[in-house]
């Protein structure tokens, strides 16, 4: 197994996958100008700013997970060339730590972050609070959808490392 190649697919599969933030983001951006431009109840009017936090912060992670893993890339192979051992050594640590934020944040905060929000709804009838309410749910389950296969890709990535470890293949 070549985990140079391994670790470059990696790394552009993530570069496939980040651009989804931003799309999500300015699709949001997209809907704040509609409610900004044809809203005409008090709800509409309160999803104006939500929607364009939450567009701006997609569109923010987008473009910084984008360039982060492009950079990666190059830096790939120039480790893999410098000293293999190491290079695997150093991305299965990543990697795990990686895997552990996922569990911590991905899997765990952001469902409770949702199941909050879904509570603030039943109890507050301000459009304000329901429309950052239910924005913010939106916002995270895309966060959500795109991080959990995300996280399939680190997994699978992190088990070919250990494997070329393993082997002592480098």
């Amino acid at each position: 197994m070549n985990i140079l190649k391994a670790a470059t697919d990696w790394a552009k599969a993530e570069l496939v996958s980040t651009p989804f933030f931003a799309i999500s983001g300015v699709v949001f951006i997209a809907i704040s100008i509609g409610f900004w431009q044809v809203g005409k109840t008090d709800l509409a009017k309160a999803y104006i700013i939500p929607t364009l936090v939450a567009g701006t912060l997609l569109v923010l992670i987008g473009l910084g997970l984008f360039f982060t893993n492009k950079a990666r890339i190059t830096q790939f192979e120039k480790a893999y060339q410098e000293d293999a051992p190491a290079f695997v050594a150093s991305e299965i640590v990543r990697t795990e730590a990686t895997l552990k934020e996922y569990k911590n944040v991905v899997f765990t905060a952001i469902p409770i972050i949702i199941i909050a929000c879904a509570l603030v709804l039943f109890f507050v009838n301000a459009p304000i609070w329901r429309a950052s309410m239910i924005t913010t749910i939106a916002m995270l389950s895309v966060i959500l959808l795109i991080d959990g296969l995300a996280h399939a890709r680190m997994a699978e990535y992190n088990q070919q490392l250990i494997k070329v470890q393993e082997e002592n293949k480098y």
